[in-house]
């Protein structure tokens, strides 16, 4: 462990990226960067969150969270970079130290204005600029506002002298440089004189660093428009970055105009006050931790604090609300990176008080976040602390009682999750709101498969899906019927095939790529129970290559599942092996085991390992085993699965036409019929009429049949 100390502003954060960034190659398993600053809980466990969700662990909240950080990283060569320590120095201690214990190629690299006082912490002091390369600095970052700035004979002793005068701060002298836009080096030298009382000669007065960053930021405000500093300190409300929508919406009002508000941040931009930066593939900005101290400091003298965090819990309840309403369809991966990016200020939004029913509906619109994101332990214990703040029979609590059930259940706490169904049952009924009581249903059914009460489950998961119908939410009824698919299957009920037919005709109404492959999906399960293993191996590597990007462990963990046994089936066993190692390591990052999801998940498991280990024998299938376990995370899984295409059986010419193969290909890609019309330049009418030729000349009653031939046929391109 190495440990960059040093005074604020004195670019410990910046040598640390350069050189995190000059070690990448050293390290298997990746460089990490946690970014500490947005934290203000001082426990541990604060800090171990914020590490797992930078190296997109999962947390499923079973066991604590600094547990299943040394799992993950026992056998890891990576390096972790720690970030902005100074305000948790005994929290990040406590990490490194069971981090480093717990794995030997971990190397971690930290950022603190103190040392953090570990057993083999190396301190690296991080000095100022030397007088050169100050002066280097200034004449760059002067540049870069005026073009025609140069160093003279004139002005290099000033330059000299306003550089010492700064004490060699890099933060200071971006600071500073951004002011000689208007005034020339000696007008500057001399304003600083005066603010920090240096003596005639120019020779800065005996002060700590600290005090040189506070009088220029204090001279950066003054020099600041009476509006630029009204945002500045408005800004400082938010953690972390922002986006132009969310200063628009907090920080306009009151002296400063919506419009007016794009305007002063660029003003703010351009004297180094504002940083632009970009997350997650989106524009957005932050303050600098030391100037965002700076501006709260303002802010709460101004009297509007409260008022901001107010506007501020409003914004994110609205964004998450947003987010949650118009899930379905093409963006969620995007919508969850967003919500990944602005979690910072969303847990702030949660902590703001004051609203107790406002805090219980956004904590009930985050459940995608919580359930999707693979933040379940973050997302219960939110949920947990709202609901008993806000006891209300309020339709805000009935819907946090169902969303809190539903996180419940996938961390297979079933006695909590139908103690929450219970009082949502009531609630939903007392208050006349059907779509309540059609979550409290599906969910119901649920917990009646993942408890392996499968008759009990059917009838239960059928209701649902006709109260999900009747309240317009398709996307619910289409997620019902699969469940219940799933449990006809084990049951052999032979109308699994027809549900599996009503789930995906209802999601094909809908454009969502996602929704429709897990419908295929549930087709792919079905064609492995009938014996069809030529259909359930293509739909379900189908469904896998749908999945990637989102980095849930557990669907994946589900499929690969799912792939491994058809793949048995089929004969190829060392392929099974390594199929289920993948399995196996998402399984474990995730602290999820199989059991969650049902005994007859289990006894599936359990049937296709002793198939194999009877096959290959007991070494044979360790070894295949551990050779599948060696990835990182669901993408990697993923193209480990699909790396090579399984041979399939001998196939006739195609009976279709070419154009006729190019709607095939569209509708294996997911698109809907209108969306393939309008890439095909065709009325919808057309379209229609092509898939009806293409059934029939193929003899399938499903578009998901079409998919999987397509997929089956096509030349392979792995």
């Amino acid at each position: 462990m190495l440990t960059l100390t040093g005074a604020g502003g004195v670019g410990k954060t910046r040598l640390a990226l350069e050189a995190a960034a000059a070690s990448e190659a050293d390290f298997t398993d990746g460089v990490w960067l946690v970014d500490l600053a947005p934290v203000r809980d001082p426990a541990s466990a604060a800090t171990a969150t914020a590490t797992a969700t930078a190296l997109r662990l999962p947390d499923p909240g079973t066991r604590p969270v600094i547990d299943q950080l040394t799992a993950f990283l026992a056998q890891r060569s990576a390096l972790i970079l720690l970030d902005n320590c100074e305000h948790l120095v005994d929290a990040c201690a406590e990490l490194a130290h069971a981090l480093l214990s717990a794995s030997p190629e971990l190397r971690i690299l930290a950022t603190s204005r103190r040392a953090l006082g570990i057993t083999g912490e190396r301190v690296l002091p991080v000095p100022p600029l030397a007088p050169d390369e100050a002066a280097e600095l200034l004449c760059d970052r002067v540049t870069a506002v005026r073009p025609d700035f140069q160093v003279t004979d004139g002005n290099r002793a000033q330059i000299r002298r306003l550089c010492d005068g700064l004490d060699g701060l890099p933060l200071a002298i971006e600071l500073a440089a951004s002011r000689l836009r208007s005034l020339t080096v000696e007008e500057a030298v001399n304003r600083l004189e005066d603010r920090f009382g240096l003596l005639s000669s120019g020779s800065p007065v005996a002060r700590p660093h600290q005090r040189t960053l506070r009088g220029l930021i204090d001279w950066s405000h003054e020099l600041c428009t009476p509006a630029e500093r009204l945002l500045w300190s408005r800004l400082s409300v938010f953690l972390g970055d922002f986006c132009l929508d969310a200063a628009e919406a907090v920080c306009a009002g009151d002296g400063i105009g919506r419009n007016e508000v794009l305007d002063l941040l660029d003003r703010l931009v351009v004297q180094s006050i504002v940083v632009p930066t970009e997350r997650e593939g989106r524009p957005c900005y932050r303050l600098l931790e030391t100037v965002r101290e700076y501006g709260r400091e303002r802010l709460a003298e101004s009297g509007e604090e409260q008022r901001l965090r107010r506007r501020h819990h409003a914004f994110y309840l609205a964004f998450a609300e947003r987010l949650d309403d118009g899930w379905y369809g093409p963006g969620q991966q995007e919508s969850l990176a967003r919500l990944r990016a602005e979690y910072a200020n969303l847990r702030a939004a949660l902590e703001c008080g004051g609203d107790p029913q406002g805090t219980l509906a956004l904590a009930a619109a985050l459940r995608f976040h919580w359930c999707g994101g693979g933040f379940l332990g973050t997302g219960r214990r939110w949920l947990d602390r709202a609901l008993a703040a806000a006891p209300e029979p309020t339709l805000a609590r009935a819907r946090a009682l169902w969303v809190a059930a539903w996180v419940a259940a996938l961390q297979h706490d079933h006695s909590a999750a139908r103690r929450w169904l219970d009082e949502a049952a009531e609630l939903g009924e007392r208050l006349d709101d059907r779509v309540v009581g059609a979550h409290v249903q599906s969910l119901r059914g649920t917990l009646a498969l993942w408890g392996g009460r499968l008759a009990e489950a059917v009838p239960l998961l059928e209701a649902a899906a006709a109260a999900h119908r009747e309240t317009g939410d398709d996307i619910g009824a289409v997620y019902a019927l699969i469940q219940m698919a799933t449990a006809q299957s084990h049951l052999e009920d032979p109308r699994t095939t027809e549900t599996c037919g009503q789930a995906l005709a209802l999601a094909e109404t809908h454009d969502d790529r996602l929704v429709r492959a897990h419908a295929r999906w549930t087709f792919g399960y079905d064609a492995w129970r009938r014996g069809d293993l030529e259909e359930a191996v293509v739909v379900i590597r189908a469904t896998l290559e749908n999945e990637q990007g989102f980095n849930d462990y557990v669907r994946v963990a589900h499929m690969l599942e799912q792939l491994a046994w058809v793949t048995a089936a089929r004969g190829d066993r060392e392929e099974a092996a390594r199929l289920l190692g993948a399995a196996r390591a998402l399984w474990r990052d995730t602290d999820t085991p199989l059991s969650t999801f049902g005994p007859h998940l289990v006894e599936q498991h359990a049937q296709c390992e002793e198939g194999i280990v009877r096959a290959m024998g007991a070494a044979a299938y360790e070894k295949a085993l551990a050779e599948g376990m060696g990835h990182r995370g669901p993408d990697e899984a993923i193209d480990y699965a699909l790396r090579t295409r399984p041979e399939p059986t001998a196939t006739a010419p195609s009976p279709l036409t070419p154009r006729e193969r190019e709607v095939a290909a569209l509708v294996a890609e997911g698109m809907s019929n209108r969306r393939i019309a309008t890439a095909l330049a065709r009325s919808p009418r057309t379209v229609d009429g092509h898939i009806e030729n293409i059934l029939a000349k193929l003899g399938f009653g499903s578009r998901a049949r079409i998919a999987s031939w397509w997929t089956a046929n096509q030349a392979p391109t792995r």
